[in-house]
This record gives structure tokens, sequence and C-alpha cells, in this order.
């Protein structure tokens, strides 16, 4: 039986990984020729184009021999095309056998030409430059020995043809390819800066210069273009070496070591980020989509971004994976666009559109974020399965503790910098955060929180959400009185950011009861959620919603919430399915929060004085577009105001047209969970009207029954 077709993503080259596509045997001389020819002058360009060689990091001489050798290729297809192309069904095998094998070099050549010049790439060529020349000179010597192997009679077609021939034989085979003098002075200074990180000691700041001079490594964005080349190249081989290869692990602990150098290069030798990272990007034209596809195509369907990571489903339509997966966890078994229902959950990836997005993008200078064929995204260093090694650990923490010092007693520039440094730093990795703390960056971040700099402010707002997540940083937090300031950011923040990323801190504080408990005795904390629930754009009330759910585990928080009034707020963006403007997003995300309230009396009691708001949760109960999830809530919303409201509220509920329809439904196709509030629900209506001797509705029985022949 032939093994499946595989579903995901191709793996991607790995740099200096120089793979190249042999020539059938049957193909004809004349298109193998005019390939060639194209090979060869795409390369010969290069030598044109830069005739320094400036942009080759690393062995600068051997890369210009190899440029040169291909101009001189060049020449020499030029000078016997004639000759060839009229011969073309008269060469003898052994010409098309050196063609072939020029063609195979070439290839590799022109992989090797773009690998040393990547920008991003710089540090990892140069620590490379060893295998670099290694391959170089094995290309070298492929193109020599198929010159030499070519026919006397296509080699002699004319007196400069074989002269030519000779020139490049002669100067493949003595091609000295061996990394520069510089290389080498470099590459040392590197290694001895990694065992100076390993022993905690900061290295010379000028030996770290030259280093990254060497390189062309310039700017604060060129060594964010490194470190983001190094956490790709770490992640392909992390996807690549579960089988637990050794020179994989080995590979992966140097990466995780070159880049917490750059990253110690970034926050200690530049005093300020670029303005604009891509000096050139203004004087490149701008991306364009080719003109037979319509650039809507390239957006998704759901957000309306451009795709990041293009995937299909069943039904042929495709969405960034971030955001179908998103749908489908929320329990949508349909697709946005068609409405058609899908037939699995298995998404496969549009190579082709990821391809021309990337083409597009990289044309303009920005490159499309990596995703690993499983569709798992690895975070920074700290997330990855690879722990730190000693030097990457101590460069980690000389960085930390520079950043620390800079934001404690730096200017306000320097702060805003630092606050920035490790904003980033944070966002992703693990390990970096619990550096963070370790190093009491907590209470001085708080101190900043009430800056009078916006940016310093946002920045500290975001480095303190990402800390939150580290179980010691919110021990920190709390121990040094910050929640209080949290909140003060949530109502006065300079920014609409900063104020939506202090509601989230409040999420993870509250991930402790006693934390939620202390939360909740600060007076303005849950009515400074709910008015952001009530004011506040998409983000912010989203983050203050799911705060204060985290709040609402501790039972004396609901009365608070009530108090505050959190049911008011909710009610409002539970607007009509009817309403345009209605967002299904948030409104999901109210009902949750009114059933989380309604499990106390009192907050069954403010739902249920509200006028309209459970005849509202009914049509959202019958809304086809709701998620399973949300429609569990609803169901779970309304057992809790049967539970506290009594037989006046079963009364009603039984009176409402469609709610019993859509709890047999439920019944019938809900989840495990959702089936039995469902029943539960319909038990307790059912039981109500057979006491009274009275159908629950008109509807009640017919729609019984309808699900009764279904199951």
């Amino acid at each position: 039986m032939p093994p499946p077709p595989p579903t995901g993503e191709p793996k991607r080259r790995r740099l200096l990984s120089l793979m190249a596509v042999y020539p059938c045997e049957s193909i004809a001389p004349a298109p193998l020729f005019s390939s060639l020819l194209t090979l060869a002058a795409d390369l010969a360009s290069q030598g044109r184009l830069s005739p320094d060689a400036g942009d080759f990091p690393v062995l600068r001489r051997g890369l210009r021999q190899a440029v040169r050798i291909a101009g001189l290729l060049l020449a020499f297809l030029e000078e016997i095309q004639d000759v060839t192309v009229t011969k073309t069904a008269a060469l003898p095998s052994s010409a098309v056998l050196g063609l072939m094998e020029l063609h195979v070099a070439m290839q590799k050549l022109r992989f090797l030409l773009s690998d040393c010049a990547r920008r991003g790439a710089r540090l990892w060529v140069l620590v490379n430059a060893g295998l670099a020349a290694s391959e170089l000179r094995v290309i070298l010597g492929s193109v020599a020995a198929a010159v030499d192997a070519l026919p006397k009679d296509v080699v002699d077609a004319s007196v400069d043809a074989g002269e030519l021939a000779r020139l490049m034989s002669e100067h493949a085979w003595r091609a000295a390819v061996r990394p520069d003098a510089g290389d080498e002075r470099a590459a040392r200074s590197v290694r001895s800066i990694l065992e100076q990180f390993k022993s905690g000691v900061s290295p010379d700041a000028e030996d770290a210069r030259r280093v990254l001079e060497h390189i062309g490594v310039r700017s604060w964005s060129d060594c964010s273009e490194e470190i983001a080349f190094l956490e790709d190249e770490l992640r392909t081989r992390l996807d690549g070496g579960a089988g637990g290869d050794s020179s994989s692990s080995s590979d992966a602990v140097l990466i995780n070591s070159l880049m917490a150098f750059m990253v110690y290069c970034r926050v200690v030798l530049f005093d300020q980020i670029d303005a604009n990272p891509k000096a050139d990007a203004a004087s490149r034209p701008p991306a364009r989509c080719p003109d037979w596809l319509r650039p809507e195509t390239l957006q998704c369907p759901i957000t309306l971004d451009l795709m990041k990571d293009p995937v299909t489903v069943s039904t042929g339509q495709t969405y960034d994976r971030e955001s179908i997966t998103r749908w489908i966890k929320a329990g949508c078994r349909t697709c946005p666009v068609t409405g058609g229902r899908l037939r699995t959950a298995d998404v496969v990836p549009n190579a082709a559109l990821r391809g021309i997005i990337e083409r597009m993008l990289l044309s303009n200078g920005v490159s499309l974020p990596d995703r690993s064929s499983s569709g798992h995204r690895h975070g920074a260093l700290g997330d990855t399965a690879v722990a730190f090694g000693p030097a990457a650990a101590g460069a980690a923490r000389l960085a930390v503790a520079y950043i620390v010092a800079q934001i404690s007693t730096g200017s306000t520039a320097e702060r805003r910098k630092a606050t920035c440094e490790a904003r980033k730093l944070c966002k992703h990795s693990v390990f970096y955060r619990a550096c963070l703390v370790e190093a009491n960056a907590v209470p001085w971040l708080l101190c900043l929180l009430s800056s009078t700099d916006a940016s310093v402010q946002d920045n500290a707002v975001a480095c303190l959400l990402n800390l939150s997540k580290n179980p010691r940083g919110r021990a920190a937090l709390f121990e040094a009185g910050g929640v209080g300031l949290v909140v003060d950011v949530i109502n006065v923040g300079a920014r609409a950011e900063a104020r939506q990323n202090a509601a989230a801190v409040l999420f993870y504080l509250s991930s402790n009861a006693e934390h939620a408990e202390e939360i909740g005795r600060i007076p303005e904390a849950i009515p400074t959620l709910v008015q952001l629930i009530r004011d506040g754009a998409h983000r912010g009330r989203k983050n203050a919603m799911v705060s204060l759910y985290g709040l609402l585990q501790c039972a004396s928080n609901h009365c608070r919430a009530v108090a505050a009034g959190a049911v008011a707020a909710l009610a409002g963006l539970l607007l009509p399915v009817s309403v345009v403007d209605r967002d299904d997003d948030l409104a999901s995300d109210a009902v949750t929060l009114l059933a989380r309230l309604a499990e106390q009396p009192a907050g069954a009691q403010a739902v249920l004085a509200r006028p309209g708001l459970v005849a509202r949760v009914v049509e959202a109960l019958a809304t086809s577009s709701a998620s399973r999830s949300g429609k569990d809530h609803c169901v779970a919303l309304l057992v809790s105001l049967c539970r506290h409201g009594g037989d006046k509220v079963v009364a009603l509920l039984g009176r409402m047209p469609g709610l019993m329809s859509s709890l047999y439904t439920l019944v019938a196709d809900g989840s495990p969970q959702t089936c039995k509030r469902a029943r539960a629900l319909l038990n307790l209506i059912h039981r109500h009207y057979e006491m009274d001797g009275q159908p629950a509705s008109a509807a009640a029985s017919e729609a019984g029954e309808r699900v009764v022949r279904v199951l």
C-alpha cells in the first residue's frame, strides 16, 4: 500500500545546505545550454553589481574568485553558443554530461552566494566559514573537472573559447579557498566572548563591536535581523531533529549562544532603536500583487489581514491558520465564507499562495514569519525544547542586568530603550522572564507606570503583563504593592494599549484565589474593569472581561461586580441578532461572564431584573452562527436563573418562543456537557407544567417528537 501523501508544509532548506536538481539524462542539449547560460549570467551579474563583494561578510576573496569564474564561464558559453546550437543534434554524450555537471555546480554556487550574502545570517555564516569554504572548494573543483571533460571540438570552437576554457580550469583548480585572516580573527573573538559569558564576565565592548563591524552589523535593526534569522534556524533544527540527532542538538546549543550574544550586543552596544529599520526600504518599489491575482485573495476572509500562514479547509476556501484554528476551537463547524459544513477540522497548508505572499513581501524587504508544519510555533529561546547552555544563560543574565540598571537610573531616553528591550525579550521567552524577575525588575517597572512618557509607560505595562505569567513575577508584583498601580493605569493610562494590557495583568494575577480576593477588596479594581467593558475598544473589553471572569472565582467578588453595574455593561454587548453592528465575539464573552455571575443569587437576580436580557440570551441560543461553547454558556446561564429564580423563571422560559426547539436540538447535537444541561432545563420546564396540568408551549411537543424520530 503506498504511503499517504504528505500534508505538512515542505521543510525549508537549511543555510549552507546546497541542494541541486540534476538534469534528466534525456534532456535535449538546447534547453540545457540555455538554462546554463542563464545561470552563469545570473552569477556573473553579482560581480558587476558588487565588484568589491561588500555584500559577503566572510570568504570575500574566495567568493570574488567564484564570481570571476562564473564570468569566465558566461563568456565561454557565449563564445561556443553558435557552434553548440548548430550542432545540438550531433553533440557527443561527453559534452552533454559536462554541461550537466556545470549546471549542477552553478546551482550550488548560486545557493552558496545567496547564503553568504543573506541579511541576518552574517554571524551564522562567520562561525561556519570553514564549512562554507569547503563547499566552495568542492564546487570549483566540479567546475574545473567538468570543463576539462568537455570534448576538444567543443572547447576549441574558436581561439577565444579555448583560451577561456583554459583560464577557467586553471583558476578553478588553483583557487585558494579558505577563510580570510579577518574571518578567523572574528570567529576567535566570538568564541572568546562566549567563554567569558560562561564565566559571567562582561566582554570588552570593543571586541564585540569589532566582530559586528567585520560582518557588517552596524545598527540595532541589524542585530534584530540576526536574532530573527537565528530563531528561524533554531526552529528548523528543532522541527527536523525530533529523533534526537546529536549534531542537530549541538547546533541548537550553538545557535542559542549566538542569539544570546546578539541580544547582548543589541542591548549594550546600541544606544537607540532605529526609527526606520530598513534604511533603503523607501527606495524599494512597493510590493505588488501579480496581475493575474486579485489582492483580496491574499487576505484572510475572517480578519481581512494579509495571510501569514495560509491553509485550506475541506470546502476549498483558504484562511490564515491562526484565524481558522480559533474559529474551529470555538466550536464552529461551518466554513465562514460558504457556510458549508466542514467535513474535518484538518487543514492543509497552501504552499502556492504562501510562496506568492512571501515573494511579494521579500521584494519589499519584509520576511514572512516561519511556521512549522505541525501548526505549532516555537517561541524565542526560552520556549524551545533546548535549554540555555552556560554561554547563552550568562549572556542573558548580563543583558538583563544592564537593562535593569538602565531602567532604575537611566535618563528618559535610556529608560525608553531599556523597557523596549525588556518587552521584546520577555514576550516569548520563559528564561528571560525568570531573569528579569530574578534581577528585581518588577519594582522598577512599577515605578515607571506613573511615567509621563507614554512609550515608557506602554513598555512597562507590557513587561509586567509578560512577567505576570511567571509565578514568581506575580508574587513579586503583589509583594511590591503593585496591584493598585496597575488599576490606576486601567483608569488613566496615557494610551489605550497601556490600559488594555493593564487589564490583562489583572487576569494573570487573579489566577490565585487569594490574590483574586485581595484584588477585589481594592475599591477601584472591579468598577474600573466594568468601565472598560462599557467604554473600551474591542481588545480592551475582551481583556477586562477575562480579568473579571478570573476575579469571580471568589464568591465575594460577585456582589461587588453586580454593584459596579457589570450586568448592565454586559447586556450592552449582547445586542439583538438583527443589529448590524453586533460583535458576536464580544457577545459570546458577555454570555460567558453573565453565566458566571448568575452562579450566585445576587448575579441571577440582577440578570432577571434587566429588561429584555433573558430574551436576548434565548435568541442567542437559537442563532445558527453561535459557537458550541457560546450555546453551552447560554444554557448554563438559563439553568442558574431557574435554580435561583424558582418557578416564576421556569414558567417564563416555558412561554418563550423557540427555546424548547433550541433545547431539543442541543440534546441531539450538542456537546455532552451542553446536552446534559439542556436535558436538565427541559426536565425543569416539563415538570413545572405537568404539575400545573398545562403544556409547556405549543411547539414543545412537536419539537420533542422530531428529536425522538432523529434519535
